[in-house]
């Protein structure tokens, strides 16, 4: 039996689909059709840089552009509908997924203690029942309400006060709950008080591991169109390689898969699996919307940046904590989507003060002209993100448009 390849540009678009990029940005962005949105995705990344919006605000409106930072806000913390835990990273994911993380919860319970022993956080344990104690007193707290006379450091995620290393323990393990932020501060809340008990409840069937390895794994591949046991077990940041190994060795004994060849930008293949039926899925002829629009760089479509570089030739670096002098693009930069292709970068920041969003450089991708027709579907990009930035106004720095990198 011969094996499948995808060629790019439809690996591209199935892609793209499965990210919810490929439509035209429309539709209701609040409520039922949020949370809809954030399951189609699997989850949100949460981010505290504000250079134009918070990576969770822009990943959001560059799919439903009515979308404003309130609606998540309520969903999360009025309706219940999304609850806070990690990924690869701190995300916001729909509450029927809470029982999933049971693993996670566990496996980091194990892993953390360990770990957080070693780096320079000894007492922290200590803490615990103090800190469980002072929430079902007095409610909700963020890490500043507790530990009081304790020494603090710089307040930055490397200098955790005992206490406040207790909170961030309990919640990964399960104890405790993030019900909100105050600014991007955590509150956390007890388990018990947040969660219905029938999704909190450990599962204490031994094939629930079993059962979690499936959903992370077919969770994933949904999600993906294609993937390698890499790409399958970084999805959700739960399992193994060799969990998602011995997942896509079974469900193609079974059937559930095939092996399929990617092809890369570079005309290169990679080996995947995807469903049976994956070269019949419409998303292969459907050609992506044109419109033009700034992404986050947490973006889920942009997360996994070898996938990136792979698929669309898009050499990504987050350039945040390199010093000023040696970035090669900016501090905070934001690619370019058109259709299905990344067709540029852009560094721009709004200042809110003086209700202006600058524009201080673009760099078009190689072989991309920026003629008068792109520039214009940029500006009218600028002019809806405008809202989302809460300024008024565009204004670009001399010589913004740059030549290719």
């Amino acid at each position: 039996m011969n094996t499948a390849v995808l060629n790019n540009k439809a690996a591209r678009r199935l892609f793209l689909e499965r990210h919810g990029l490929s439509e035209a940005p429309q539709g209701e962005a609040h409520g039922a059709a949020l949370l809809s949105l954030i399951e189609r995705l699997g989850f949100v990344q949460l981010d505290s840089i504000n250079t134009v919006a918070r990576a969770h605000d822009l990943i959001l409106f560059a799919r439903r552009p009515r979308y404003r930072p309130k609606a998540l806000k309520r969903l999360y913390e009025q309706d219940r509908a999304l609850f806070e835990h990690w990924t690869h990273d701190a995300a916001v994911i729909p509450m029927g997924y809470y029982r999933w993380w049971q693993l996670r919860r566990e496996r980091d319970a194990e892993k953390l203690r360990g770990q957080w022993r070693d780096w320079r956080r000894d007492g922290f344990e200590a803490q615990f029942q103090t800190v469980l104690d002072q929430i079902r007193d007095q409610g909700p707290l963020c890490s500043s309400d507790v530990g009081a006379g304790e020494k603090r450091g710089s307040g930055g995620w490397w200098d955790w006060h005992p206490s406040k290393t207790a909170l961030e323990y309990l919640w990964r393990s399960g104890a405790l709950c993030v019900v909100g932020r105050d600014g991007f501060r955590k509150r956390y809340d007890l388990t018990e008080r947040v969660i219905d008990e029938a999704l909190c409840k450990p599962q204490q069937d031994p094939e629930h591991t079993a059962a979690t390895i499936d959903w992370c794994c077919s969770g994933a591949l949904d999600r993906l169109g294609f993937a390698t046991p890499t790409e399958l077990a970084a999805f959700w940041d739960h399992i193994t390689i060799a969990e998602a190994k011995d997942w896509c060795a079974g469900e193609l004994a079974a059937g559930r898969l095939q092996p399929i060849e990617i092809t890369g930008a570079d005309d290169t293949r990679r080996s995947s699996y995807a469903r049976p039926d994956v070269m019949a899925d419409p998303a292969l002829d459907t050609e992506p919307t044109q419109r033009l629009r700034v992404l986050s760089p947490f973006d889920p479509a942009l997360r996994d940046r070898k996938r990136a570089e792979r698929l669309f030739g898009f050499d990504y670096r987050i350039e945040i904590f390199v010093p000023e002098a040696k970035r090669k693009y900016g501090y905070y930069v934001f690619p370019i989507l058109e259709g299905d292709r990344l067709v540029g970068r852009v560094d721009m920041k709004a200042f809110r003060d003086h209700d202006v969003l600058r524009v201080r450089a673009l760099w078009p991708e190689p072989k991309v002209r920026w003629g008068k027709g792109r520039v214009a579907a940029f500006e009218g990009e600028l002019h809806r993100l405008i809202r989302l930035a809460n300024v008024s106004k565009i204004q670009f720095e001399d010589g913004w448009l740059r030549a290719p990198q």
